[in-house]
């Protein structure tokens, strides 16, 4: 369950393997970029308030967070 497609326009988008090395590396930026702002904003307040802690914990999450993401936004999940 790694594929998803957008019922209204056929776009199909694949989450990778290792979104919890892309979410480590770019925090906040990468949720920016996949268009998710209230985990970019939610990261980057984590990271100010545990005082950069959370960046080694939050990575865990990112892929299941993508996943939701297009599940919640009407995509469906293709083989």
């Amino acid at each position: 369950m790694n594929k998803f497609k957008n019922k209204s326009n056929g776009h199909t988008e694949q989450i990778s393997g290792v979104t919890w090395l892309w979410a480590f590396l770019f925090g906040p930026f990468y949720f920016m970029f996949k268009g998710i702002w209230k985990h970019a904003v939610i990261s980057f307040f984590a990271s100010i308030f545990t005082l950069s802690i959370s960046v080694f914990i939050y990575p865990f999450f990112a892929k299941g967070i993508v996943r939701n993401h297009y599940l919640h936004n009407g995509w469906k999940a293709v083989k």
